[in-house]
């Protein structure tokens, strides 16, 4: 009898694990693909649809499209894991039984964690309010910008430094720059998490006049008399504030009693099974793992996951652990951009930005969907390289 492999989600991560998994394990396999929406959103491309520079019908397609002719895809909701009974209960009624699961859930935005946040800001953390923020930039004429985060972990570190120096780059194109203040408030004592990548890019945000509040953890939003509060006691003024949301996992994680109180599963950072149950993988942002949250993680997730299942179900003893392997871009305006590189032990040391690594990006956004999900990267393309090897060059 094949194996029943369940893949809840049908992101990055879980579409390519699928995918990996009926490639490799054929007829030994039935692997099914859970996700609620049926849809597959490419969601760092949000970042250019709030700036105007790209549209949202671009960047989502049906799962179908994207998985495998023999992969089966539910359209639905995963509402409880009962990893005892090696059964999935969906929203619409019914079980789905697995012998192997992965949870690919991802994180979910909670501004309601911040009052005033939702009335009071903006955010390109989902296509609704990049769309949103696009039009409000429409119409900005100038005054106090504050870009900041409301809460750690969020998914995708480098975008609020990436927003930052591109929509000064979009006002000095617009001729508002000169009666615009820009600044980050950072929760961190850094404008970016990655101690290395801020030493880069703090002198241009200097050059530019961007400005940086650190230890500024965003407490409540007001509105009506346009301050954002922190927790240190801090008030900020703004004309334009845009805020990453707060995150959490999944609901189905938190419900299932597998999660921490911030609904992330705890996963063992190489073998990538969760809380010890060697049947169940986590992938993704929905991990607790001490790692970036973003697609590029799932992305290196992915084939580790699926061969230690292959192993699993061939009755051979798993070999392939994860590194803690992660390489994503950081945009720093004027059609530059500089790369991170790295894994569990070897911080990255990231480049002069420079136009190499900007058409680097913009390949990789083009080219996503004809390769990324069914796991095509080409072994020379530079966003395919480990932290050792060579970049291009400046």
């Amino acid at each position: 009898m094949p194996a029943r492999i369940v893949v809840l989600g049908g992101g990055v991560g879980g579409t390519l694990v699928a995918n990996l998994l009926d490639k490799d394990l054929g007829r030994d396999a039935r692997v099914t693909v859970v996700d609620p929406s049926g849809m597959h959103d490419y969601q760092p491309g949000y970042l250019y649809v709030a700036l105007g520079e790209a549209k949202g019908h671009w960047l989502s397609r049906e799962e179908r499209t994207l998985l495998r002719p023999d992969v089966d895809l539910a359209i639905e909701r995963a509402i409880r894991i009962h990893p005892d009974a090696g059964t999935v209960q969906l929203e619409r009624g019914g079980n789905l039984e697995w012998d192997y699961l992965v949870v690919a859930t991802g994180s979910r935005l909670v501004p309601e964690q911040i009052p005033g946040l939702a009335e009071g800001s903006f955010e390109f953390y989902s296509l609704q309010g990049a769309e949103r923020l696009a039009q409000e930039l429409r119409t900005f004429d100038g005054g106090r910008l504050k870009v900041g985060v409301a809460g750690i972990p969020y998914k995708c570190p480098p975008a609020p430094v990436e927003f930052t120096f591109l929509v000064e780059e979009y006002l000095r194109k617009k001729g508002v720059r000169g009666r615009s203040e820009i600044e980050l408030l950072s929760p961190l004592n850094r404008a970016f998490t990655i101690e290395s990548a801020s030493e880069l890019i703090q002198p241009y945000m200097d050059e530019r006049g961007i400005g940086l509040t650190t230890f500024f953890n965003v407490e409540a939003v007001d509105p009506s008399a346009g301050v954002v509060e922190s927790l240190e006691g801090e008030k900020a003024e703004y004309d334009l504030l845009v805020l990453v949301p707060p995150h959490k996992g999944a609901q189905v994680v938190i419900d299932s009693s597998l999660g921490d109180p911030g609904g992330w599963l705890p996963t063992d950072k190489h073998t990538l099974n969760v809380g010890g149950h060697e049947r169940i993988f986590g992938l993704g942002d929905a991990t607790n793992l001490p790692i970036s949250k973003s697609g590029s993680t799932a992305h290196f997730e992915a084939p580790v996951i699926a061969s230690r299942i292959a192993s699993l179900v061939h009755g051979t003893a798993p070999k392939e652990n994860y590194g803690g392997r992660v390489m994503c871009f950081l945009e720093t305006g004027n059609g530059q951009a500089t790369s991170l590189r790295f894994d569990y032990e070897h911080p990255p040391q990231p480049p002069k930005p420079n136009r190499a690594w900007h058409t680097a990006k913009w390949l990789f956004n083009r080219l996503y969907w004809e390769t990324v999900p069914q796991g095509r990267i080409p072994e020379n393309a530079p966003f395919s390289k480990p932290p050792a090897m060579a970049a291009p060059k400046e």
